[in-house]
């Protein structure tokens, strides 16, 4: 119940970090499109190097301890990363969602307001995030802690992001504020999902750890870094991820 309780509290955590990342939004502050990719850049460094020093190595080390064989922990983590990335590519398809440049995706969006198409892609989006943090806590409470300081350090500036794009999309600055606040609440909902499945039985461990990382990676690639070159600021996106893999990664080793 500890485990879980604790996943719980760090997804509210950055839950608050998307929050906070919208203040300046709310407040009138503007940022621009080259800002925005940056910052986009460094949210998928840092979830980059979660996805594979906090989620993908612990999950092979736990099913190389369960069952004895590298082979078998290694196929382990392959069809757990496929099965998380396939989830979130189910998500994507059926879901009615909208991008900020490439417009609207999944089933039928007619009936639904414009507003809350891109409440579903940004809900999408943060899904996985949380339930990294629940998994990482229900694995390890000092791998919780820091893929929880990880992914809350990358929601400030991908919350300032969200609101401004929403901003630039006509919505006034306290309703996006708003939006990017409930679309961040997601996130203690992913960790508690995460937490108890792996405290229910141990033997979700390694499934949950690497199911997590599927579902991160996919957003990476699927979401992030398209929306980062697609202005010309690929170079700085990129300066971006780098940094933030680097920070990531080195909050991994200091603090799990």
């Amino acid at each position: 119940m500890q485990d879980i309780l604790y996943g719980v509290g760090g997804g509210f955590v950055a839950a608050a970090a998307t929050a906070a990342g919208a203040i300046p939004a709310l407040i009138g502050r503007s940022m621009t499109q080259r800002t925005a990719d940056t910052m986009l850049g460094f949210a998928a460094g840092v979830m980059l190097s979660a996805s594979y020093f906090s989620l993908i190595l612990p999950g092979i080390d736990v099913a190389e301890t369960m069952f004895g064989s590298l082979w078998i922990a290694a196929m382990v983590a392959a069809v757990g990363i496929a099965l998380g990335a396939g989830f979130v590519a189910w998500l994507n398809a059926v879901l009615p969602h909208e991008h900020f440049l490439t417009g609207r995706e999944g089933g039928d969006a007619a009936a639904l307001a414009r507003i809350w198409l891109f409440v579903l892609a940004i809900t999408i989006h943060n899904f996985p995030e949380g339930l990294s943090i629940g998994v990482a806590f229900g694995a390890d409470r000092a791998n919780g802690l820091s893929v929880m300081t990880g992914i809350s350090l990358q929601d400030i500036p991908e919350g300032l992001a969200v609101a401004v794009a929403l901003v630039g999309q006509g919505y006034t600055r306290r309703r996006a504020f708003l939006v990017t606040m409930a679309t961040g609440l997601v996130e203690p909902v992913g960790a508690l999902l995460g937490a108890t499945a792996v405290s229910v039985s141990s033997a979700l461990l390694p499934w949950g750890l690497t199911f997590a990382a599927g579902a991160m990676l996919y957003i990476i690639s699927h979401e992030i870094l398209p929306e980062t070159h697609r202005n010309g600021h690929q170079n700085r996106a990129t300066a971006g991820l780098i940094f933030g893999l680097i920070l990531m990664m080195f909050l991994d080793v200091t603090l799990g």
